[in-house]
C-alpha cells in the first residue's frame, strides 16, 4: 500500500487530509519515534476488509523511499460514516513474535439445532501468539457434532504447532442449549380467589340486610 509522510500535524490539517479522501495515521515500532504518514481512505478500506481483516500484514511503499512491514495496530472509525480518520501501524518482521487477536470462523451446522436447540457463540475472537509469517487469518470452528448441551472450548481447538494460544484453556467458544421455556402462572390459583371473594361479598350482604332489618323492626 501507498504512504507518504505526513508534514502538517495538528487537527486542522488531519482534517484537511480526510476531507481530501486520505487518512492520517503513524508507523511505530518499539521505542523509535513515530512516523507520521497519510494513506489513501479507500485503499486503506478495502486492505482492511480481506479476510485477514486487521490482522492483514501489509507492505507500506512510503513516498521518501522507505518500505515498512506493519499490520494495523488500532483502527478509529467514525460513528456515523463509519469511515477511518485514523490508523496506528505497527511495524514488524516476519520473524517477530507477535501477540495478536483472530476471528472465530463457525464451519458446518450443528445438529442440536435442528432438534431444537440454540447455538450460542461465546468467543467471536482469540488472542493467539506466533511469528508474523505464521499469522493465520482466522481461525475455524467446526461444530457439525454438537448436540444439545455441547460445546467446543479453548483446549478443543486443533492449531498449527507455530501457533500458541494465550486464553483460558476451559473457557467456552461456541455451544448448544435447550431452548428456555417460560413458566406460566397457575390459573387455578388466581381464578380460585374470585368464589371467596363472592362468597364473601354475599355473606356481607345477608348481614347487612339482617340488620336493616333489626333495625326496622325496632323503630316499628
Amino acid at each position: 500500500m501507498k504512504a507518504s509522510v505526513r508534514e502538517d500535524k495538528g487537527k486542522n490539517a488531519c482534517k484537511h487530509l480526510r476531507r481530501s479522501g486520505l487518512v492520517p495515521g503513524i508507523v511505530y515500532k518499539g521505542g523509535a519515534e513515530a512516523l507520521s504518514i497519510q494513506v489513501d481512505g479507500k485503499e486503506l478500506w478495502h486492505t482492511l476488509h480481506t479476510e485477514a481483516g486487521e490482522n492483514a500484514i501489509i507492505t507500506l511503499n512510503i513516498s521518501d523511499g522507505q518500505e515498512k512491514t506493519v499490520i494495523a495496530h488500532e483502527v478509529q472509525t467514525d460513528p456515523i460514516t463509519d469511515r477511518v480518520i485514523h490508523v496506528d501501524f505497527h511495524e514488524i518482521s516476519l520473524t517477530e513474535v507477535i501477540a495478536v487477536k483472530i476471528p472465530v470462523v463457525l464451519k458446518g451446522e450443528a445438529p442440536g439445532v435442528t432438534e431444537g436447540g440454540v447455538l450460542n457463540q461465546v468467543m467471536w475472537e482469540i488472542e493467539i501468539e506466533c511469528k508474523a509469517m505464521d499469522l493465520p487469518e482466522h481461525i475455524d470452528v467446526h461444530v457439525d457434532s454438537l448436540n444439545i448441551g455441547d460445546g467446543i472450548h479453548i483446549k478443543d481447538l486443533v492449531l498449527p504447532e507455530t501457533v500458541q494460544i494465550l486464553e483460558d484453556p476451559d473457557q467456552l467458544v461456541v455451544g448448544v442449549h435447550a431452548p428456555q421455556v417460560e413458566e406460566e402462572e397457575p390459573i387455578a390459583e388466581a381464578e380460585g380467589e374470585e368464589p371467596e371473594l363472592i362468597k364473601r361479598s354475599k355473606k356481607e350482604e345477608e348481614e347487612g340486610e339482617e340488620e336493616t332489618s333489626d333495625k326496622s323492626g325496632k323503630e316499628e
